[in-house]
């Protein structure tokens, strides 16, 4: 009867030039999907968890079962550790975003895949390993209810490997109240939007030992009057804490001052753009441009930490644009952005469109290869053209000159984490293609 499970969380080949793997010697964030899926794993089954990006892993180990968790960035070196494992005789199984959109190619590869949410088929496809029966595909129907979780197995980590300011990734909530076309997020994390309660998740972090947590969502505010439960919760635990949440609620002053109380120090918002019609055409109805320079103001005043998203290469996207969102970001001492390519990602809106028009270029590596790439042909100029000004962006944006211009001297916990992301991301200006490179979790 088999009893030794190997989850494995694949790091990435550098490029399609250079096959090497991806390693570091340490990530600042703590993963959340090994430790919670090992949590999850019934009693019986001795487990071993490997990050790839910080651990070798044992190809003949002893182990009875491997489980692989991959986004598509991870698939063909997750493609590539399956094989040696299945060729030794030992099945595999794989789960995670990549398997969600790209089920098909998946089971060319592996014994059996989980599509969908872990929870309502982890025991089962466990317990069919174990009786020798495994079937081919295991697909859940989304949770919902998200009370009453595992706390994740933090002990089967060697948390020295994430240095003295970790920060463990959490999660109070899955799924986003909102309906962008370009984003997949909501499709694999559950369609629709629901949370923990929020005395549950504030007993998680006191358990966890940690002072520093990112909550890993696509929308920590997607209900206000929850997440205010939650601030609530952890400011009697005097953690320090990042996320992601909506621009509409950076014009909540009552919800930022309770968040300040709560300890937030750091924000990424997905405004992406600038302009009303780029918004209206990625359905982004919750962005309010005008408003802007008012979200700003609000949390400058308050000492968050805070990053914007950016998406280019829309067709309302004007080849002023660039320069335009330099200039708007400069104005309003915006503390770090991330300028991204418009990426056709596989299962949403606009993929769907943009396949149906055939301006899709190269979509068998879109999401394959860390970078920013131009899968499809823009209205205004070149995949290259595109290419290069988001690179110029970059440059611009984290130069010495800009920085100081834009970033406050460094007094507060808040800003020294806006030093920290800018120092972090001057490393885009010599890249070959710039690559958001965060941690998975």
């Amino acid at each position: 009867m088999p009893s030794h499970l190997l989850i494995i969380q694949p790091s990435h080949y550098r490029s399609p030039e250079c096959q090497a793997v991806f390693k570091t010697r340490r990530r600042a964030l703590v993963p959340l999907t090994l430790p919670y899926l090992a949590a999850l794993t019934p009693a019986g089954w001795r487990v071993s968890l490997v990050d790839e990006q910080l651990d070798d892993i044992d190809f003949d180990a002893p182990v009875d079962l491997v489980a692989i968790t991959a986004w598509t960035l991870h698939s063909l070196r997750a493609y590539d550790i399956a094989a040696r494992f299945r060729k030794r005789g030992v099945p595999v199984v794989m789960g995670g975003p990549h398997v969600f959109f790209y089920a098909e190619e998946a089971l060319d590869h592996c014994d059996a895949i989980a599509i969908g949410e872990a929870e309502p088929i982890w025991g089962r496809l466990l317990e069919d390993a174990a009786a020798g029966r495994l079937s081919r595909v295991y697909r859940a129907e989304p949770l919902r209810d998200l009370s009453g979780l595992p706390a994740p197995r933090y002990d089967l980590l060697d948390l020295k490997r994430f240095g003295p300011f970790r920060t463990f990734a959490v999660q109070s909530s899955r799924g986003c109240p909102f309906i962008c076309n370009f984003c997949s997020e909501r499709l694999y994390l559950g369609g629709s939007y629901r949370w923990r309660p929020a005395e549950e998740m504030a007993e998680e972090i006191r358990r966890s030992g940690g002072r520093n947590f990112f909550f890993g969502e696509s929308n920590f505010g997607g209900k206000k009057a929850r997440a205010m439960e939650l601030l609530e919760a952890l400011i009697p635990l005097k953690v320090r804490w990042s996320t992601l949440w909506s621009s509409h609620l950076s014009l909540d002053e009552e919800f930022l001052d309770l968040a300040v109380r709560a300890g937030v120090l750091h924000v990424n918002i997905g405004i992406e753009s600038i302009t009303a019609d780029s918004l209206k055409n990625m359905k982004k109805l919750q962005n309010n441009a005008h408003r802007y320079a008012d979200m700003m103001r609000n949390m400058n005043k308050r000492g968050i930490s805070y990053s914007l998203n950016f998406i280019f290469g829309w067709d309302s996207d004007s080849p002023d644009v660039y320069d335009s969102t330099i200039q708007f970001l400069e104005s309003n001492k915006v503390p770090a952005a991330y300028f991204n390519i418009l990426t056709p990602t596989k299962g949403t809106p606009l993929y769907d469109q943009m396949k149906a028009d055939g301006r899709l270029l190269n979509e068998d590596i879109i999401d394959r290869w860390p970078g920013q790439f131009c899968h499809m042909r823009p209205l205004y100029g070149s995949p290259e053209d595109l290419e290069a000004a988001v690179q110029k962006m970059y440059r611009q944006f984290y130069s010495y000159r800009s920085m100081l211009r834009r970033l406050p001297l460094p007094r507060r916990k808040s800003d020294i984490a806006s030093w920290i992301i800018n120092f972090s991301e001057r490393r885009m200006r010599h890249a070959a293609q710039a690559n958001n490179d965060f941690d998975a979790y």
